[in-house]
């Protein structure tokens, strides 16, 4: 009679014993000091848009720490009362909610055509979009000015807004696509065996199951149109500038005006944190979208 051998389990590295043997708690702790240390250039900044300009001048902001006297909010009203960097704020809303949720609309529609629809050329179109994810955006900026030019666009927040909706369609519909595929086929064919339409099968079979991946594309595609600079540099004129042209300009201008270039970056930081925090659950899933099938 053969003997059978058990193979015992196998053997650990010693890095992978000492992480078991710290435990989680010990992870944990050694995460959020990390993440603090991230967190330190940003209430740097929130401490110096909180102080006069003199005092920024004359110490670092952690000296507030022994002088609590020096806050003031004198900085955040007189932003207010700064008609360019106020009207470049507004111009930055302008330009980012609709860039965004057209490119979420706008993908969605084609995502689902390419992954459920049948029609002559579904896969070159869907190779088509995936070659154009490696084209630079540089390539583009010189012929677009040239056409929006001719269309009486340039210099406006809405050929900044088309721009960015242009470029940012390929990973859109890549990224929802890939997450559109991974639905169970089952629910879809039941739903047209129902009777249901496209449109009824989009709107409420595949949209509620994909709201992880379009809040994880709501988030890249609004941080990218709310933090750019080159596009709104080469597209927007004095009047729709958004407020990274705006506070480029304080920052030629006034060099050592520290309180107005902290309080604008300041805010031009919190509103994208605040979309990140809002849709955050959905975000490390929506990544993960399409990544296995």
């Amino acid at each position: 009679m053969t003997e059978v051998t058990v193979a015992g389990a196998p053997r650990r590295g010693v890095l992978s014993r000492l992480v078991a043997r710290a435990g989680g708690g010990v992870v944990q702790v050694g995460l959020a000091l990390v993440a603090l240390f991230w967190l330190v250039p940003v209430f740097g900044l929130l401490i110096a848009s909180v102080r006069g300009e003199a005092d920024n001048t004359a110490s670092g902001w952690w000296t507030i720490f022994t002088r609590p006297a020096e806050l003031t909010l004198t900085n955040y009203a007189d932003l207010v009362g700064n008609s360019t960097v106020l009207r470049s704020f507004l111009n930055t809303v302008y330009i980012a909610v609709p860039a965004t949720a057209l490119v979420v609309v706008i993908s969605a529609l084609a995502a689902y055509a390419l992954a459920w629809i049948e029609f002559p050329g579904r896969v070159w179109l869907t190779t088509l979009v995936v070659g154009l994810l490696v084209m630079p955006i540089q390539v583009a900026l010189i012929p677009v000015a040239r056409l929006f030019g001719a269309l009486g666009l340039f210099g406006t927040i809405t050929g900044v807004v088309l721009f960015h909706v242009a470029f940012g369609l390929p990973f859109a519909i890549f990224l929802l696509r890939n997450f559109f595929v991974g639905i169970p086929r089952d629910l879809v064919e039941a739903a047209r065996m129902d009777g249901a339409k496209e449109w009824v099968i989009f709107r409420r079979v595949v949209l509620p199951i994909a709201k992880p991946a379009m809040a994880s594309l709501t988030i890249f595609q609004f941080l990218w149109v709310w933090n750019d600079l080159l596009v709104a540099l080469v597209f927007a004129d004095q009047d729709s500038a958004p407020i990274t042209v705006a506070l480029r300009a304080q920052l030629r201008q006034f060099g050592a005006n520290i309180d107005l270039l902290s309080t604008g970056a300041f805010l031009s930081m919190i509103v994208p944190l605040a979309v990140f925090l809002a849709f955050q659950r959905y975000f490390v899933q929506g990544v993960l979208a399409g990544s296995t099938k």
